[in-house]
């Protein structure tokens, strides 16, 4: 009984510790960047990176949000080309996670405000972004390289 004890213990410290922990952060990184690099591909004229498809224009008239399409697509369509990239490669991860999750509840809010759109896509991209606001990026990123580089600098 002791031996599984000790086997357990062992894998329950490899699994808890800091390279895993740091692996399923980058996993969490790049399903929560993954959503919304896929919905800006969605809004570009394909093989292009920043053209904007005419029919976004009028997607986000039906949606009837407080501001004007001239200024909402732009907006959500570049953000959503940079701040999947920013948490993707854990860059200002914290408030690039705050950034997305800010985007689902606005999304949620204002364009799905039913609680069936709630828990599917909201809750999980919210949870996502939760689980990187509270724990950082992780060793797997920019992040982490910026903090070893200031804490170098500073010895």
């Amino acid at each position: 009984m002791r031996r599984i004890t000790t086997i357990y213990d062992r894998a329950t410290g490899f699994l808890s510790g800091r390279f895993f922990e740091s692996l399923a952060l980058l996993l969490t990184r790049l399903a929560l960047a993954g959503v919304f690099w896929r919905s800006y591909k969605t809004k570009v004229v394909e093989g292009t990176w920043f053209q904007i498809g005419e029919t976004q224009y009028y997607l986000f008239e039906e949606f009837g949000l407080p501001l004007s399409p001239d200024i909402m697509v732009p907006v959500t369509t570049y953000a959503e080309f940079a701040i999947p990239i920013l948490v993707g490669l854990g860059i200002f991860t914290r408030f690039s996670a705050a950034a997305l999750m800010g985007m689902a509840l606005v999304i949620q809010l204002l364009v799905f405000p039913t609680s069936a759109h709630f828990f599917g896509w909201a809750i999980t991209i919210i949870a996502l972004a939760m689980i990187l606001i509270s724990r950082g990026a992780g060793i797997f990123s920019f992040d982490a390289l910026v903090t070893k580089v200031r804490s170098a600098a500073k010895d």
